[in-house]
């Protein structure tokens, strides 16, 4: 009996040999990736590419190699973390049909900001973009690497950039000095801009450094530690709160209850790395048992599969997890 599963072959036939270099990497790297990593053997023969393996491999390769043509004849760059990301998207189990694959797909989920465009690099990003763009309140979890405060800045500054927004407000619980920033030296800026420039390198990613300079003058992106939230009603704004998981229940509570007409909210944070006091309940734990019954909230979990920074920390977060779960058990 034979269990070796079916192979196949097929050939790719591109339009545009000046294209074909960028496709297919110096030296040919990007296809040899491709061929590590699903099994396939690969051919070039001009503007042909012959691919020859297991069935759904072949397919995969041919999917992947397609949507990337697209993309560098839309004028994009391909680099290795575009062929990581899509080998990824390819063995997603939520999005392996081939439709998903196509044009329309990735433009649904394209995010536009004025520096980049942005399209989801992992399942987890795919369903976490799409949950963004139909809630209105939503939680993102899972391990650092995985995008979820990335995408969420690009979110708000392409809903800013549409007019669907007036405000972007990003915060984040200074929980290191205990939010008493006043024992810190330096003014106010200076007290909290360490806890906060995970947040300002997103934007100076996504737009101009005179656009966001401009901006927070204006007042049309606001960053503060999350103790300068209370008492607010933030309406006609999209509101993000990272690194959730060190707010107390009672910080999460008021920072909920804040949502105002006609705006957004993201929470994002790593339940693996609380870094409250001992005893001291999680605000994001509480909070997502106490609003789990509601339909109108999106919760999107993301795990190592999702990482998107260099592959080692994937490995990396596999690692400590593994040693955690031992350590529990024994």
């Amino acid at each position: 009996m034979n269990d070796l599963p079916a192979r196949t072959s097929a050939h790719m036939q591109f339009d545009d040999n000046r294209l074909l270099s960028l496709l297919f990497g110096e030296h040919d790297q990007h296809l040899a990736k491709l061929e590590r990593e699903l099994g396939v053997v690969m051919a070039t023969r001009g503007n042909i590419l012959s691919i020859e393996g297991p069935n759904g491999a072949v397919t995969s390769a041919k999917q992947i190699l397609s949507q990337l043509y697209r993309r560098i004849k839309a004028g994009e760059t391909i680099a290795k973390a575009d062929i990581e990301a899509s080998l990824r998207l390819s063995k997603s189990e939520e999005i392996s049909e081939p439709h998903l694959f196509g044009p329309e797909f990735r433009d649904s989920l394209l995010i536009r900001t004025p520096r980049r465009q942005i399209t989801p690099r992992s399942g987890g990003q795919a369903r976490y973009i799409r949950t963004l763009q139909e809630k209105e309140l939503v939680f993102g979890l899972g391990p650092a690497g995985t995008g979820k405060t990335y995408l969420a800045v690009a979110a708000a500054v392409a809903g800013l950039n549409k007019g669907q927004f007036e405000r972007i407000i990003l915060s984040r619980p200074a929980v290191e000095a205990g939010e008493r920033l006043g024992f810190l030296p330096g003014d106010l800026k200076e007290k909290v801009d360490p806890y906060l420039r995970p947040l300002y390198d997103a934007l100076y990613d996504m737009m101009p450094a005179e656009q966001v300079t401009k901006k927070l003058l204006s007042g049309e992106i606001e960053i503060a530690p999350l103790a300068f939230m209370r008492g607010r009603t933030l309406a006609h704004s999209f509101i993000i709160l990272d690194e959730a998981q060190n707010t107390t229940p009672m910080q999460m509570k008021m920072f909920l209850t804040r949502l105002g007409e006609g705006a957004q909210m993201a929470i994002t944070g790593d339940l693996s790395q609380i870094d409250l006091p001992p005893g001291v309940k999680s605000g994001l734990i509480d909070a997502l048992d106490a609003v789990k019954d509601l339909a109108d909230i999106g919760v999107v979990r993301f795990n190592e599969t999702d990482v998107v920074r260099h592959s080692l920390v994937a490995k990396i977060v596999v690692a400590y997890d593994q040693r955690d779960k031992k350590t529990k058990m024994g």
